[in-house]
């Protein structure tokens, strides 16, 4: 049984780390989140510390390893911006580190994790879900054993409804959450490199507050991708059935069904990691690059190959982001 502790107990994808935890048959130790919410660690660990401030934490885990109790792994569930500095504290107390995307901003930050790494001699793991995922997988393995000329057209649509509080959170600064591009499309563009190679072109169309599109040229794929947090953008048939969500992506004019099968991959990814066998920091590199890029570009416009759902008309929205 392994000693665990979390960073952002309180978050919306605790519960999936919480569960990870659990299901592996290990042990939470300790947690931290400046909010006090934290009722559902009563369904996984109850008896597990919990502190909502930082020294209080960090004074803790020490007093406990001094008395022969050492944390095995640290899990990060916290906002985007504080990642690094949490993977460090993690690596500091003699842990290896199990890290939510984007697993940081820069990439330079990359770099310099890679380096404590080789210091401390332990391991950073991202969790990279959807490289898991039964039909992702099989995908990779249809293009993998395919035309090795072949050049896919693939169109990524993900609109994920939010309301104002978003531009009022950490997600809403762009300088914390990296912006929408980032902070929910960071996994979709790591899936997408991960089946289709490598990026030689990267054109960014449209780059707001509440949605980004563009144009990834892979070594095995054109994509056009189109990413909202903006209810307005969905499809009407899609509003229609009463969803706030709308995924979608098709390969060649073909829908590339995924939509299912999610419950389970944290815990999966948990016991490729407790197996030696996670994603290491250095996998996630092509995809912060990707989206580093597409947040210092200048939009070009709508031009050439763009999404259609780029066209859509900005709404008049009281909030942007910071």
């Amino acid at each position: 049984m392994k000693n665990f502790a979390l960073i952002g107990a309180a978050g919306y994808i605790a519960p999936r780390h919480l569960k990870a935890i659990k299901d592996t048959n290990n042990q939470l130790v300790a947690a931290l989140d400046p909010y006090d919410g934290v009722g559902i660690m009563d369904s996984y660990f109850p008896i597990a510390d919990f502190f909502t401030e930082f020294e209080r934490f960090d004074r803790h885990i020490d007093k406990i390893r001094r008395k022969g109790t050492n944390i095995d792994y640290v899990s990060i569930c916290s906002p985007n911006f504080l990642h690094d500095s949490h993977i460090r504290f993690g690596l500091r107390i003699g842990a290896d580190v199990i890290c939510e995307k984007p697993i940081v901003l820069n990439p330079w930050n990359v770099e310099a994790l890679k380096e404590l790494e080789q210091e401390t001699g332990k391991h950073i793991y991202n969790i990279l879900q959807l490289r898991l995922h039964p039909s992702v997988i099989e995908l990779k393995n249809k293009v993998d054993s395919g035309d090795p000329n072949k050049v896919y057209d693939v169109d990524l649509s993900y609109i994920t409804s939010r309301g104002h509080w978003y531009y009022t959170s950490w997600k809403g600064d762009v300088t914390k959450s990296g912006g929408v591009a980032t902070n929910i499309g960071v996994h979709f563009f790591d899936m997408l490199i991960w089946i289709f190679g490598d990026i030689k072109e990267n054109v960014v169309h449209l780059h707001e507050h509440d949605r980004a599109a563009g144009f990834l040229q892979l070594e095995k794929a054109r994509v056009r991708w189109f990413l909202s947090i903006n209810y307005d953008t969905i499809p009407e048939e899609i509003k229609q059935k009463g969803m706030r969500t709308f995924r979608s992506i098709t390969v060649d004019g073909d829908a590339f069904e995924f939509s299912g099968g999610f419950t389970e991959l944290h815990t999966r990814s948990y016991e490729q990691i407790l197996n030696g066998k996670g994603f290491r920091i250095a996998e996630a590199e092509k995809a912060i690059n990707a989206v580093h890029d597409i947040r210092h570009q200048q939009p070009v416009g709508l031009k050439a190959e763009y999404h259609p759902l780029a066209k859509l008309p900005l709404a008049n929205h009281p909030f942007r982001i910071k």
